[in-house]
């Protein structure tokens, strides 16, 4: 039973899962396992249960989470579950740095346990992947433009299934926040496609 399950939901995960079947936790490595969100030494009842299952990096799952689940005062888990919550709501990325910021003990916590700001390949992929957005959304523009539905659809496909989805993500969110020109201080370009209402609509509808 067990080899005909596994299959199946680590299909079922990828196609949750950022980008190209990407990990979870850092949204950066190839998801190559099924992570128990709540350890199995912590709940060895959650062992089949769909909703405690995620699809992780070797890294993330074995070198940093391992059994680790901190709790609050009140018994709530301080790592953020993706699968139910919004990562944007407890993390804040610093666009500029490719640094995250925890908005609440969720995001701080989650920043710690996976090492999101001190692993310098992550950090420096999430700053690289800042400008490579910013070329995707120009060839959208270009495309959208010249009436080439196709390369435009391709163009947020290839977007959206690239490493480090989350900082396009970011990038979307920041646009519309109530300092955004403070947040995109300098990159005025950017900041004006990410307002454009037909290429919103193209990346996220």
């Amino acid at each position: 039973m067990r080899r005909h399950v596994h299959p199946a939901l680590f299909a079922t995960l990828g196609d949750m899962a950022p980008g190209h079947e990407r990990c979870m936790y850092c949204g950066d490595n190839q998801g190559s396992d099924i992570d128990h969100f709540e350890p199995l030494s912590v709940a060895p009842l959650r062992a089949f249960e769909w909703k405690n299952h995620l699809l992780a990096c070797a890294v993330c799952n074995s070198h940093h989470k391992r059994h680790v689940f901190p709790r609050d005062e009140a018994g709530r888990p301080l790592l953020i579950d993706p699968t139910i919550q919004e990562p944007l709501d407890h993390l804040h990325l610093v666009l500029g740095t490719g640094l995250y910021r925890g908005l609440t003990p969720q995001g701080g916590t989650s920043i710690d346990v996976f090492g999101l700001n001190a692993r310098g390949a992550l950090v420096k992929g999430r700053h690289d992947a800042y400008s490579a957005a910013a070329l995707f959304l120009e060839k959208w523009r270009a495309a959208a433009d010249k009436g080439q539905t196709d390369r435009a659809r391709d163009t947020v496909r290839i977007a959206w299934d690239r490493p480090l989805a989350d900082v396009l993500a970011s990038m979307f969110h920041q646009a519309v926040h109530p300092a955004a020109e403070l947040l995109f201080s300098g990159e005025d370009e950017v900041l004006d496609l990410l307002r454009d209402p037909a290429l919103r609509a193209g990346f996220l509808g």
